[in-house]
Parts: structure tokens; C-alpha cells; sequence
């Protein structure tokens, strides 16, 4: 029986399936894959030969990849013709997760642009900014993304959009889809370097804005190919027996715009798996889909699993096809790992740690191993090196707490327009995380808990600054402290502590309404408290958050 040292020995050592070797990239020395394709187009034109095996399903919709495949070419097509677009040039996607999400990523790239996958679930207010910080020369929308930027009124030299069609008119100048679905087959040769940039995917910023983490073909290319090695390994580790009579089938239960969905659904194109989606998540839907589709594999946040569990109780839904269970975003509670394995005897669970700014990729865990040790997020392969350092920089020995610290070729470029916070958050090549945790002896990697004042809630990063500048808008509100509180399904909720000012008044369904019209609802605080005090300082005059925090968690128990 193999371990798991010798599996990464055997297939990435010279000669091996990943053989990996060292370079230099960006001025900087790193462990790649020897046979690294040109670009993430020229990865995704593998799955030519699949032809008519089917590849994706929505509702009643069902498309071949060959479909998929000329849909895109005909896409990319009108972009060049009709647009104008070249390579480098920058292209949003503004949709849920539907089919034509898929076609217009794979169109992109295949013109050698960069893809900005801009969060669906934002507000117009939202999603102009990412369109103008972007530059984006196009938004490819759904109908509700496109009703949402229509009431902005985008002057037409900022981004065009192009939008599904509809049973009510657009306004003048938003193009339809479809239409350009029409348009012959007549695309450009283009040229595309493994360094040139490939997608700009957001995330929340300190400051309280969004920040486009830029990653190059070679990054993305990658962290794919660094997954499929993780597969790979895994499977040699977990053999399934018997293996049931059903094609992989993958349920991506997190939105495609987020960079787990993303990475999901382009690890499925290259490797011929057909992929389930769904337009929103809901658990007794996701039911159905397994059932109805024999899905062998789930993706998702951790409480998107913990969902599925609690849902099959309600009913007798078959999950024996389910050979996979897992996903990444958030922290996995061990009795969830119990569950899993108690109650899908078919099914192996495995996590990960990644991050926007890593492709996703870092150190994972599955299976037995993960039964052995699962308060860990597992062990890194080597096309990334962690460490862990004290807070100058320094890195400490095994079983020390400290910043959780990942460098290699997955990581991306750095932040769109945003050097200096690049230059701060990556550096000399390293990723400050700003998560908290320690290595053991073995190279397990043990996450407890995080620097940034950010609130994870259901896998969606949430920054408290964020969430204050919106609440300090209210013309009743004299300060505000936002911060998370535990929570059994969703991991946090976001919760808002809030002084009024002197003869002011302010409701829990007032500030509610009030935000809901400026930022994303599952940024709005779930939960308040709305006083006259002023808000608990220390003594340099900074906002005691831990106190309130703790206070709030008190007063919430002692109601319960």
C-alpha cells in the first residue's frame, strides 16, 4: 500500500505523470509542472474529442460539450467581429449560475482576454464599480444582472452589455445574447503568453472595496493541473468498492463566479465530467438533482453538505450514487466529518484551504486521512511551500501559533490597480493569508482562526469595514461595530452593534431596510444591538471588538 509521500514521489519525481521541475517566473524561483500547457484556452480545447458525451445540466437543459463548444465559438466570433475585442482585452460576466456562464468564460479566453467574474449577488451600485475598476469593455449579463446596470444608465463608452434575451424590451443599446449566437464561426488566430492575464476575480477589500485578484494562464493552469494530481493521489489512497455504475456527475452547490465554483467547473470541461448546476442553492432541490441524476461528486461550502444531511432526513432520497462529498470556503466542523461518514457509507469527504489569491489551491485532505486528523486542513503538494511566521515575518517551529504564509506558481499576480496593497499582501512572492495557525511535525496544517476582520458567512468572505461605512451612511447613527457570531449552519452571521446619536432613534427593521439598498443582502447584519452608549475602547481609543463581540454573545444566551 502506498502512502501519500510516495504517491507525490512517484508522480511528480522526473519522469512521473506531473513531473515537476524548478524555474524562474516573474523574477522569482518556484517548483512548476514540467509540461505546463500555453494557456487555460489551450487546456479547455481538450475536451474537443468529447464531442456529444453530455457535459452540463440545468433543469431541463441539456448540453453536449460539442454544443457548448460551437455556442462559444460562435460567441467569440461576434465579440471579435462585432466588438472589436482583442486579445488582453477585458470582458465581465455578470450572471447566476446557468449554461451561458460556461459558454462566455470558455469564449474569453479563447480570444486570449482576460474574464471578470463579477459576484451576481452584488447591488447595481456593486457592480458598476467592479465594471468601471475593471475596465471592462463588455458585461455579458442574465436579464436581472442587466435590469440592474439599465438603472444605472452606463454611459455606452464605459461597457456595453450584452444580455439573455427577454419577453420586455431592453433599453436602447443593450445587445441580445442570442443574437450573437447566429453570427458564422470565423475566429481570429490569436496569440496568448503563459504569463498574460486570464481573470480578474473580486474580492473583499479592507479598505472597504473589493479587490480584483489578477491571475496569469500559467497560475490558473496550474492549480488545475495541481488539483488533478490531488485527484490522483486521492483516489489511490480511497479506492471505492464496489465503484457504482454511474459516469462522474459533479453538483457545484457555490456560484460559479466564486473562485471554488470556477475552479470546479474548468477541473470538469478538461476532464470530460459532466457538471449539474444550480441557479440558487437550495438543499431540498440539490436532493432531487442527486437523485435524479446520479451526481457522484458535491462541491460546496461546508454547510451546503451540512444541508444536504439535515434535508435527507425529511424524505427517503437515494444518495448511494454519492462518492464525493466536499468543498472549501469555510472552517469544517468535525462532528460534520462524522456525519458524513456515518451516514453516506458511500461517500469519501474532503476539504481544502484556498483562497481567491491562491487559485483556490493549498493543502487538502480526504478520506481516511481526514478521519485521522480532522481538525486539519491537510498537507500542501509541492508546487506550493507553507509556512508559518511570527508578526515581523519570521517563521516559527512546528506547533506555533502564527500567520498562515503560502508561496508558489498558483498564487496570483497581485491585485488589479492596487500596488501598494499587493506589495503588502504578497510580500517578496509570499501570501500574508492573515489567517491564524500552526504546522505540526507532519506538515498538517491546522487553521485557528483569522487576523482580518472579516466574517465568514456560509463561505462568502464579509469585511466589517465594508459593512460599517454602509451603516455609518445613516444620518442617525453616531458609531458602529460590525463583527461575526457563531453560527451552527452557516459557520458566522453578521452582526452590527450600533450607538445612536444624542436624540436619535433608529429600528433593527429601519437600518435593515436602509442597507438592503446598498449593499448585497448576505452582507446585511443578521443581528443588532441599537444603544445610546458609547461603544467599549481601549486605551489607544480603537473600537474593542472581542469585548463587544463577547458582551453580544452573552446577552444573546442568557435570552435564549
Amino acid at each position: 500500500m502506498f502512502t501519500y509521500d510516495d504517491l507525490v514521489q512517484q508522480l511528480t519525481s522526473r519522469g512521473g505523470v506531473f513531473e515537476i521541475e524548478t524555474a524562474t517566473v516573474s523574477g522569482r524561483t518556484m517548483k512548476v509542472f514540467k509540461d505546463t500547457p500555453q494557456s487555460l484556452n489551450s487546456l479547455l480545447e481538450l475536451a474537443r474529442p468529447y464531442e456529444d458525451a453530455p457535459f452540463l445540466t440545468y433543469h431541463d437543459r441539456r448540453l453536449t460539450f460539442q454544443q457548448v463548444l460551437d455556442q462559444s465559438d460562435h460567441l467569440a466570433t461576434a465579440l471579435f467581429k462585432e466588438y472589436g475585442i482583442k486579445p488582453k482585452d477585458r470582458i465581465a460576466i455578470a450572471m447566476r449560475n446557468i449554461p451561458e456562464w460556461i459558454i462566455a468564460f470558455k469564449a474569453i479566453v479563447s480570444l486570449g482576454c482576460t474574464v471578470i467574474p463579477l459576484n451576481a449577488w452584488w447591488t447595481a451600485k456593486e457592480l458598476r464599480y467592479g465594471l468601471v475598476d475593471s475596465g471592462a469593455l463588455i458585461v455579458l449579463c442574465d436579464e436581472e444582472r442587466a435590469r440592474r446596470l439599465e438603472e444605472l444608465r452606463l454611459p455606452p463608452e464605459l461597457t456595453k452589455i450584452v444580455a439573455l434575451q427577454s419577453k420586455d424590451p431592453y433599453q436602447e443599446g443593450v445587445a441580445v445574447f442570442e443574437e450573437l449566437l447566429q453570427i458564422a464561426v470565423d475566429l481570429p488566430s490569436v496569440k496568448i503568453a503563459l504569463d498574460d492575464d486570464v481573470t480578474i476575480l473580486y474580492t473583499s477589500g479592507t479598505t472597504g472595496n473589493p479587490k480584483g485578484a489578477v491571475s496569469t494562464n500559467r497560475s490558473t493552469v496550474s492549480a488545475l493541473i495541481g488539483f488533478s494530481l490531488r485527484s490522483t493521489i486521492n483516489a489511490a489512497l480511497n479506492p471505492q468498492t464496489p465503484s457504482p455504475p454511474f459516469a462522474p456527475n459533479v453538483l457545484i452547490g457555490v456560484p460559479l463566479f466564486h473562485i471554488t465554483g470556477c475552479m470546479v467547473m474548468l477541473s470538469s470541461f478538461i476532464s470530460g465530467v459532466k457538471v449539474s448546476l444550480m441557479h440558487h442553492w437550495d438543499p431540498v432541490e440539490a436532493l432531487k438533482i442527486i437523485e435524479q441524476e446520479h451526481i457522484t461528486s458535491f462541491v460546496g461550502v461546508p454547510t451546503m453538505s451540512w444541508d444536504i444531511l439535515e434535508a435527507s432526513k425529511e424524505g427517503s432520497t437515494d444518495l448511494s450514487s454519492l462518492q464525493s462529498i466536499g468543498g472549501g470556503g469555510s472552517p469544517v466542523p468535525p462532528k460534520f466529518i462524522q456525519r458524513v461518514t456515518g451516514e453516506l457509507e458511500s461517500a469519501v469527504p474532503g476539504f481544502g484551504y484556498g483562497l481567491t489569491e491562491t487559485n483556490a489551491f493549498g493543502p487538502g485532505i480526504s478520506g481516511d486521512d481526514l478521519a485521522i486528523h480532522p481538525t486539519s486542513t491537510g498537507r500542501v503538494l509541492p508546487i506550493i511551500e507553507l509556512r508559518i511566521v511570527d508578526p515581523n515575518g519570521k517563521s516559527v517551529p512546528p506547533n506555533t501559533q502564527g500567520e498562515i504564509c503560502m508561496y508558489g506558481v498558483p498564487l496570483v499576480r497581485g491585485y488589479w490597480n492596487k500596488e501598494d496593497q499587493t506589495q503588502e499582501t504578497f510580500a517578496e512572492g509570499w501570501l500574508r493569508t492573515g489567517d491564524l495557525g500552526y504546522l505540526d511535525e507532519d506538515g498538517y496544517l491546522y487553521i485557528q482562526d483569522r487576523i482580518k476582520d472579516v466574517v465568514i458567512r456560509g463561505g462568502e468572505n464579509i469585511y466589517c469595514v465594508e459593512v460599517e461605512a454602509a451603516i455609518y451612511e445613516h444620518p442617525s447613527v453616531h458609531e458602529v461595530a460590525v463583527f461575526g457570531v457563531p453560527d451552527a449552519r452557516l459557520g458566522e452571521k453578521v452582526a452590527a452593534q450600533i450607538c445612536t446619536k444624542k436624540d436619535h432613534s433608529l429600528s433593527d427593521a429601519e437600518i435593515q431596510r436602509f442597507l438592503s439598498e446598498r449593499i448585497a443582502y448576505f452582507k446585511v447584519p443578521e443581528f443588532y444591538y441599537i444603544t445610546e452608549e458609547p461603544l467599549a475602547r481601549g486605551a489607544t481609543g480603537k473600537i474593542l471588538k472581542r469585548t463587544l463581540r463577547e458582551q453580544f454573545q452573552g446577552s444573546r444566551a442568557s435570552t435564549a
